[in-house]
């Protein structure tokens, strides 16, 4: 984990990577449960036995699965410790550019491209995220997140 005082203390890092998460496993159960919150239930995603002789031979997370472990895997990776609160500001881009099959791990590797000072005594962070899959060359999913934080 990668702890800061305050975000202005991100600036030096601009251009470069700053942390990468730890791995992850993505098991059936948080597939089938991102599937009920949803109502995304497709056989892909949540049908074991069909899934098995489909395209990608078992069931794979839903992209969005994928992308919504971004503040769990940000949290865990860097931390801005004097601060009142962060919130997630948006995406710019977001691609998903390889399956993540069940059982699999996933990590992110964070980039600061951009920190600029906001209204209400805040700065927003520009960070590229490659979510990768253990033992794949190519990554997942790649997004662009924006994130404020305020003091």
């Amino acid at each position: 984990m990668k702890t800061f005082a305050q975000p202005a203390d991100l600036a030096p890092l601009v251009g470069q990577e700053v942390a990468v998460s730890d791995w992850i496993e993505v098991t059936q159960a948080q597939v089938n449960q991102f599937a009920e919150a949803t109502g995304d239930h497709q056989w892909i995603h949540v049908d074991v036995g069909r899934a098995r002789s489909g395209p990608f031979g078992g069931t794979i997370a839903h992209g969005f699965f994928t992308l919504s472990l971004l503040p769990r895997l940000l949290e865990g990776s860097i931390a801005i410790t004097d601060v009142r609160m962060g919130v997630n500001y948006g995406l710019n881009k977001v691609r998903f550019t390889d399956p993540v099959p069940v059982g699999s791990r996933v990590r992110a590797r964070f980039a600061l491209l951009a920190l600029e000072a906001v209204a209400g005594n805040g700065m927003q962070s520009t960070w590229q995220v490659t979510f990768e899959r253990e033992g794949s060359a190519k990554p997942v999913c790649v997004a662009e997140s924006l994130v404020r934080h305020y003091l």
